[in-house]
């Protein structure tokens, strides 16, 4: 028997604002509220009837500091180029996303938001959870916390020392020249040696930076993450030939393929696997498959999601090979109040995997439209309306 395929009928792009409980400072800049673009689709299946709805989150940042993306310009994309595509391709399901849009070069977190939103209403069609399509073999995963760069290490152990309260089971501390040895050092007497730390610097050093990064080796640290230019992958295999503690990649690993040769060269020792910067959650999943062929260690990032991209996150990271915690904090960690009626929390350092229909969340609606700075809808002829 066939599986259904569903045709896109209506989209909706949703712009809200989200401010941060505090600033966010890492090595590309600071962010004390986040305006994040929300994908709404409503699909039909002449089988069934109903339509259903799903959402995507796209995690491009205001600015194009972390990558070429930003929520402008994701926004102009899918209006103009990517939902064209779709819409004139017919009946589709989540895993003809990509390859129908796969002409159109770039733009990995604008396509990721909408093959989102597809997945999460085919899933919700069918009353299945993300976690059991995806074949997830747990139902907790520990929780991590990324801790921004500080003006000063007793406001920096302040915060940690939060953070051990709150139950985290791993640290990470974003890095950057001027803010690294000391403060790893400090934050690593706070902790103790059991305490899983990881630091992250967000491209932030350079190739000749080997001898000073060196100097972390001596903090037992799971790993140093993206310390390169995300395009400077042969400085990556010279740094992690140089550095004992293990070299993970972030920003430079776009796809399947990029990260099989990344793994090849030795610059990929563990992997940071982001959704929205890979072009999805599918091929998440496919470079999670890799890595585990390559017997090279996974984790999941976070780009301050919502507790839309939080919950699918939570789904993800319970496959097989994300053996290091990722950054799925509770939701309080960012947000005051999450757009979601059932926001992530932690209880003895881990996080529940959701397993309702679809990714695995549900909306607070009138909230939602208290955040919402602006609403567009897009139906199949291309028609673009306020609302």
């Amino acid at each position: 028997m066939n599986a259904p395929r569903w045709t896109i009928e209506h989209v909706e792009l949703r712009r809200i604002a989200m401010p941060l409980v505090a600033p966010f400072r890492t090595s590309f800049g600071s962010q004390t509220e986040r305006d994040i673009l929300l994908v709404r689709v409503e699909l039909s299946d002449g089988d069934r009837g109903d339509a259903v709805e799903g959402w995507g989150e796209c995690v491009a940042l205001s600015e194009p500091s972390y990558s070429p993306e930003y929520v402008d310009g994701a926004q102009h994309v899918m209006i103009h180029h990517l939902l064209p595509r779709l819409f004139s391709a017919g009946p589709l399901e989540a895993a003809d996303v990509a390859p129908l849009l796969a002409k159109l070069h770039g733009h990995p977190m604008a396509k990721a938001a909408l093959e989102m939103a597809v997945l999460d209403a085919q899933l919700r069609a069918t009353d299945q959870s993300f976690a059991a399509f995806l074949g997830a073999e747990r139902t907790t995963i520990p929780s991590g916390v990324s801790v921004g760069i500080h003006d000063s290490t007793d406001e920096l152990l302040a915060a940690v020392q939060g953070y051990v309260d709150d139950g985290y089971v791993r640290i990470k501390l974003k890095i950057e020249p001027g803010s690294d040895i000391e403060q790893v050092a400090a934050v690593r007497d706070l902790i103790g040696p059991d305490t899983p730390f990881q630091v992250d610097a967000n491209t932030a050093y350079r190739r000749t930076d080997g001898a000073h990064l060196s100097r972390l080796d001596e903090f037992d640290l799971l790993l140093i993450e993206q310390p390169l230019p995300e395009d400077d992958i042969i400085g990556h295999a010279r740094l992690a030939a140089e550095v004992d503690t293990p070299i993970c990649l972030d920003e430079s690993l776009v796809s399947a393929a990029g990260t099989a040769d990344a793994i090849e060269l030795g610059a990929c020792e563990i992997a940071n696997i982001k959704p929205g910067r890979v072009g999805g959650y599918l091929e998440a999943v496919r470079i999670h498959d890799l890595c585990v062929a390559r017997k090279i260690p996974v984790w999941c990032g976070g780009m301050l999601e919502t507790g839309i991209g939080r919950a699918a996150n939570a789904a993800l990271a319970a496959l097989p090979g994300f053996t290091l915690p990722g950054d799925i904090s509770a939701s309080t960690r960012f947000y005051a109040r999450d757009i979601v009626t059932d926001p992530i929390t932690i209880t003895d350092g881990h996080v529940a995997v959701p397993t309702t229909a679809g990714l695995g969340f549900d909306l607070d609606r009138p909230f939602l439209d208290e955040v919402t700075t602006g609403r567009l809808a897009i139906d199949r002829r291309g028609t673009v309306s306020t609302l």
